[in-house]
C-alpha cells in the first residue's frame, strides 16, 4: 500500500512539473520588457546606496582614527581593520548588483 501511495505522488509530481513551467514561461513572456528595466534600477540602487553608507562610515572612522592616534601614536595599527569593514559595505553592494545584473 505504502508504495502505491510513493508511486502515485512521484507521477502526480512529474506530471504537475511541465504545466507549471507552460505557466511560469507564459508570465516571463508577458512581463519580460518591463523586468530589464528595474533590474537596471536595482543594481544601480544597491551599488549607489552601499557606496555613499560605505564612505560615510569610512569618513566618521577615519576622523576618530586620527583624533585618537593624535594621543597615542601606538593605535594607528588598531584602526586599519575598522576602515577595512567599512570599506566592505561598498564590495557587498557590488557582489549584490551583480547578482541581480546575473540573475
Amino acid at each position: 500500500m505504502k508504495r502505491r501511495i510513493v508511486l502515485f505522488t512521484l507521477v502526480l509530481f512529474a506530471l504537475a512539473v511541465p504545466v507549471f513551467a507552460q505557466e511560469a514561461a507564459e508570465a516571463a513572456q508577458e512581463g519580460a520588457g518591463n523586468t530589464s528595466v528595474w533590474k537596471y534600477f536595482a543594481a544601480a540602487l544597491a551599488v549607489g546606496v552601499s557606496c555613499i553608507a560605505g564612505g560615510i562610515a569610512v569618513g566618521q572612522i577615519g576622523a576618530a582614527a586620527m583624533g585618537a592616534m593624535s594621543e597615542n601614536p601606538e593605535l594607528s595599527g588598531k584602526a586599519l581593520p575598522y576602515a577595512g569593514l567599512a570599506e566592505g559595505i561598498c564590495l557587498w553592494g557590488f557582489l549584490v548588483a551583480l547578482l541581480i545584473m546575473i540573475l
